[in-house]
């Protein structure tokens, strides 16, 4: 079952997907406008979802915040329930750190976070599904306003959760752990062009030293691993998702020449991207 709200003044939309069978995603296959993120619950037994061909044990009653950017298959769609929203219908909320699109669920210690539900948590989560359910049937003039309001409630639901689950706290310095997140958010954004932790920390007004004292406080990684990382990230996504040569994929990425991009890729991945592309491509 998919239910769907469209609002057509800002073009917001709102899906909830309920045991839909075989569901997918891939980003490279969607339409340029797409910007739908996600959060995945998992009410049936553990099995693997697989992020951007790398897999992950999705276990029983948990859930997973997936990027707008993220490539995934679920080996039982049928035991997922699906929250997809896209920027117009919930992202007016950028301005709120904790809570937003680029809050600590999508761009928070780890991009890929699953956060386990207990009992007490589930039954929340299940009056709150049928509240959603209530109001996508409903026919009154504020159903959208509505949804967007239960929505805010699951997300700050799931952010409390993963904070203590991942920091150890809901309480955090919000002032250092907003610079992580705007250390994440700028990675996003320039990640192709600038690959030192210096040009971050000159946009934050802060140190190198400082920005990498900030993440030894809420993160297992290093500023120079976030960039690394995703940018190693969007080079296996270009591999298994496009056709794109080792040549077109260093260029996309900002490298000068394949050689460095090569260099690069194996430091990071043990693997040379020639031999990583022709397994992607099978």
């Amino acid at each position: 079952m998919k239910y769907t709200f469209n609002n057509k003044e800002d073009a917001g939309q709102l899906n909830l997907l309920k045991q839909v069978p075989l569901f997918s995603q891939n980003y490279y296959e969607q339409p340029l406008d797409f910007s739908f993120h996600s959060i995945a619950w998992n009410r049936g037994k553990s099995q693997i979802v697989t992020i951007d061909e790398v897999a992950y044990e999705f276990k029983e009653n948990s859930v997973l915040p997936i990027m707008l950017n993220q490539s995934f298959r679920f080996e039982k769609s049928d035991d997922i329930l699906l929250w997809q929203f896209n920027r117009e219908f919930y992202c007016i909320a950028n301005h709120d750190a904790q809570v937003g699109c680029v809050g600590f669920l999508f761009f928070g210690p780890s991009p890929t976070m699953f956060v386990d539900l207990n009992a007490e948590f589930q039954a929340k989560m299940e009056r709150l599904l049928e509240s959603f359910e209530e109001e996508f049937q409903s026919d009154e003039e504020i159903k959208g306003e509505m949804l967007r309001m239960l929505l805010v409630r699951l997300i700050i639901k799931i952010t409390r959760l993963a904070k203590k689950q991942y920091l150890g706290t809901e309480e955090v310095v919000e002032e250092k752990f907003n610079l992580i997140r705007q250390f994440n958010l700028l990675v996003e954004i320039h990640f192709r062009k600038e690959k030192q932790v210096a040009f971050y920390a000159d946009l934050l007004n802060k140190s190198p030293k400082t920005i990498s004292n900030y993440f030894s406080l809420y993160s297992k990684k290093t500023p120079s691993q976030i960039i690394q990382e995703r940018i190693i990230q969007e080079a296996k996504r270009l591999f298994y998702y496009t056709d794109k040569s080792v040549k077109e994929i260093a260029d996309e990425l900002g490298f000068e020449d394949v050689a460095h991009f090569s260099k690069f890729f194996k430091n990071a991945t043990s693997q040379n991207p020639s031999e990583l592309k022709k397994v992607a491509q099978k």
